[in-house]
């Protein structure tokens, strides 16, 4: 999908859209699902429209472990089904969007004599799974190359390891391009606009109240079939069709650590098999940092900023250093960032979310309202594909085949060799790399950096403001770059440029850069380590 002549995405102009127009399919929710769902929908050439409360993947869609992969700690569940769909699916989204998917090399070291066969046989079946989308075959490592591959493990009582591999991407930097893609055919989006109320006639579902949080005012959407993906949030709106809807969705909070690059150099990333709640770990280079994560505590409440709470701190740092010659302590931590998933619970609540299926589910109300809840972002494109079979009938819409198998994303360069190097900060834009550096030449400032210890540039400020809809400083550092992430502190020091740059785009005074510098700088401080954790 070339990007040659960017067209410039303007809020307003798809506002009115969304209250003049009738549409075919209406989505709720601006993360992973709804996005697939709006790229699935418009691609069959349904009139497509979609809503989200906050910005695009404000919540969950914006903080996971950014891998694609099958699920290895499914293997252990005897969850065949669920670890081949997702293996499946990661071999088309690394198809569909190169730019922003590539392999990566996981290493699980060993330590005793019987992990070898253990692990090994495992992989083995994992690779099988995969079939004829298989990455690449995992192998055993002796001793010296798991060192070499994964240099900081700890050496005490080393046996050697199992190298395997999934794929890993910029989770919100997909997400904009999954709303690039559904607007390149036909779909109208807007952001920061929250759904109040659920239209009916006859007692069947035919559109929405929005409230428009930037100008505060209500207009309604007409939608032939609403489907609600709001991820942690689905049972908000499902009792704005029905008030006394059952809770159906557990919010399960995962937390996640970003130490310096030191802690994992090279390229390959740990898997560490066994932590203290029997989950898996994982320590991951990520854009020149690494992530180390994830925890799995049950939350009673869904929340738009979860924050981890100091036992997942000590946790991670306590099962992560079991595995690191090099210990990272909470004052090594760059930024910590937490996560809500959206399990799918729907006979109660349960004591242990790990026991909760991680498989999506769609329910349709006696009203017609569409849900699709539960999954994970390397599925999103299979639960929108399963969304859509539900909801076409319902809208009494023409059946129109599934597009997205086949469907490159928003930028996807047409030959593998135009890929950028991982280490280009433009590579995630795929084809709209080149239309930001030539913003440099209106410009010179625009080619500065925003901070000394920043890879991200002013150009990349005016491109998320002219295409891609950001309209707070919250939205250029935490996902259209994802500075807040790499960095809570270096972040607060890119704010004022970056503020600067948006209010000469949209407009704005210095009231305004007052204001999102105070709004952010609270914001970045609760991704900081306090020095009482």
């Amino acid at each position: 999908m070339s990007a040659s002549v960017p067209a410039s995405l303007n809020r307003q102009t798809m506002l009115t859209r969304l209250a003049d127009e009738t549409f075919d399919i209406l989505v709720i929710g601006g993360g992973a699902t709804g996005l697939g769902v709006a790229v699935d929908a418009a691609s069959r050439g349904y009139r497509t429209a979609l809503v989200e409360a906050h910005d695009f993947a404000k919540a969950t869609s914006s903080r996971s472990t950014k891998l694609v992969h099958g699920g290895v700690r499914y293997l252990e569940q005897m969850n065949f089904s669920l670890v081949t769909e997702a293996l499946r699916e990661r071999g088309i989204m690394a198809r569909n969007a190169p730019h922003l998917v590539n392999n990566l090399a996981f290493v699980v070291p060993r330590f005793k004599w019987w992990e070898g066969p253990f692990y090994g046989i495992g992989m083995k079946l994992y690779d099988a799974l995969a079939g004829e989308l298989n990455i690449e075959k995992s192998r055993s490592l002796d001793r010296e190359e798991t060192i070499k591959a994964i240099p900081n493990v700890q050496q005490d009582g080393l046996l050697g390891g199992i190298m395997y591999y999934d794929g890993q991407f910029d989770d919100a930097r997909m997400a904009i391009t999954l709303m690039r893609t559904a607007v390149a055919h036909g779909a109208a989006i807007a952001n920061y606009s929250r759904v109040t109320g659920i239209l009916k006639q006859n007692d069947h579902v035919t559109g929405v109240c929005v409230n428009d949080m930037e100008s505060n005012t209500t207009f309604e959407i007409r939608g032939k079939v609403v489907i609600n993906a709001t991820g942690i949030f689905s049972d908000t709106i499902r009792r704005l069709d029905v008030s006394d809807a059952p809770e159906q969705i557990e919010p399960a909070q995962g937390v996640h650590l970003v130490l310096p690059s030191s802690f994992q150099p090279g390229n390959n990333a740990i898997m560490v098999p066994h932590t203290d709640d029997g989950r898996v770990l994982f320590v991951i280079p990520w854009h020149n940092r690494v992530i180390v994560g994830t925890t799995d505590t049950p939350r009673e409440n869904a929340e738009i900023e979860p924050r981890a709470l100091p036992e997942e701190i000590g946790f991670i740092l306590r099962n992560a250093g079991r595995y690191m010659h090099h210990e990272p302590t909470s004052s090594d931590v760059k930024s910590v960032f937490a996560g809500q998933r959206p399990l799918v619970h729907p006979e109660g609540r349960s004591a242990d979310s790990k026991s909760i299926s991680r498989s999506h589910e769609v329910f349709v109300s006696k009203s017609g309202l569409v849900t699709i809840a539960g999954g994970k972002w390397t599925t999103y494109r299979k639960m929108a594909e399963d969304t859509l079979t539900h909801a076409i009938p319902i809208g009494g819409l023409p059946d129109a085949p599934c597009r997205t198998e086949q469907l490159p994303l928003w930028g996807a360069p047409e030959n593998h060799q135009e890929i950028r190097d991982p280490q280009d900060p433009l590579r995630y834009y795929g084809n709209d790399a080149f239309n930001i550096e030539k913003i440099t030449s209106e410009n010179p400032s625009y080619a500065r950096r925003l901070q000394a210890n920043s890879s991200y540039c002013g150009a990349e400020v005016v491109w998320a403001v002219r295409h891609e809809m950001a309209i707070h400083l919250e939205d250029v550092l935490a996902r259209r770059t994802r500075a807040l992430l790499l960095g809570a502190e270096d972040s607060k020091t890119a704010a004022p440029a970056t503020a600067k740059i948006m209010a000469e785009q949209l407009g704005h005074d210095d009231r305004w850069i007052d204001e999102q510098l105070k709004e952010y700088t609270a914001l970045a401080d609760g991704y900081r380590i306090s020095a009482e954790t």
